[in-house]
């Protein structure tokens, strides 16, 4: 079985446009990168140990440095890689949340590769708000999936 992940999307109206906030991936490989170099805030998780809203409320934290919205979350699915990791979306309406203020988890790895010298990069850079056709081929291929099933969530409840 493949990796399980969780994490959340917001989403918000903005000129009768829909807007998510979605972050750019830290490190030394991502830098100057921006086609498919960001994702929604999310991580790995034990499904025996911690539901996924648990997991995605918890990864929202440690990856932002700030807590998740208190908001009513709904399930957008489950997204399965090509590489077979399952990464589970949830969405809410998160107009009155900053993209701001951010202090950014961080990870260790070893740079430049085969040096020996140990450094630490931020999880994630930046975080932003982007309309859907802006964040779609910025998005990891992966999550793409999501902000079309978002789009239908939204056509579906404003019916």
């Amino acid at each position: 079985m493949g990796m399980t992940s969780a994490g959340i999307l917001l989403y918000r109206l903005a000129e009768r446009e829909i807007e998510v906030l979605v972050a750019h991936m830290g490190g030394p490989y991502w830098v100057g990168k921006d086609a498919a170099a960001w994702s929604i805030p999310k991580g790995e998780y034990d499904p025996e140990v911690e539901s996924p809203l648990d997991a995605a409320k918890r990864e929202f934290r440690e990856e932002l440095g700030v807590d998740a919205p208190t908001l009513g979350y709904a399930e957008l699915g489950s997204f399965v890689y090509s590489s077979g990791k399952r990464v589970t979306v949830f969405v809410a309406e998160g107009a009155d949340f900053p993209a701001s203020g951010f202090t950014f988890g961080e990870f260790e790895l070893e740079w430049p590769p085969r040096s020996g010298r140990r450094q630490r990069f931020p999880e994630l850079d930046r975080a932003e708000w982007m309309p859907l056709d802006v964040a779609r081929p910025r998005l990891v291929k992966g999550q793409r999936p999501a902000l079309d099933r978002l789009a239908e969530y939204l056509a579906a409840a404003s019916q």
